[in-house]
């Protein structure tokens, strides 16, 4: 069974900087599309960024120019490099395997103003 798992979150002031990794167990990583995805306490679960399998991404409107989303199928991984963090960016999130049902447990990302 897959299961994406995600590390990296933390608290970061303004301004700051942090970079979401997500590891997926198997050997048809490469295969898959992967996304990011948050919940902010009170609101609905929301995608940040997505990337294809031949490395295509897309980006919420939110987030574009600040966040980048990249893949590593070597090492099984995505990355979710996010920059100029703002308070608003602060909440709950989630790495998820295409549209499956396979998402992580979610790392907090707090960004105090």
């Amino acid at each position: 069974q897959v299961q994406p798992v995600e590390s990296g979150g933390g608290l970061v002031q303004a301004g700051g900087s942090l970079r979401l990794s997500c590891t997926v167990s198997g050997s048809l990583f490469r295969l898959y599309a992967m996304g990011w995805y948050r919940q902010a306490p009170g609101k609905q679960r929301e995608l940040v960024a997505g990337i294809s399998s031949d490395g295509s991404t897309n980006y919420a409107d939110f987030v574009k120019g600040r966040f980048t989303i990249s893949r590593d199928n070597a090492e099984k991984m995505v990355y979710l490099q996010m920059s100029s963090l703002k308070p608003g960016d602060t909440g709950v999130y989630y790495c998820r395997i295409g549209n499956s049902a396979y998402w992580g447990q979610g790392t907090q990302v707090t960004v105090s103003s």
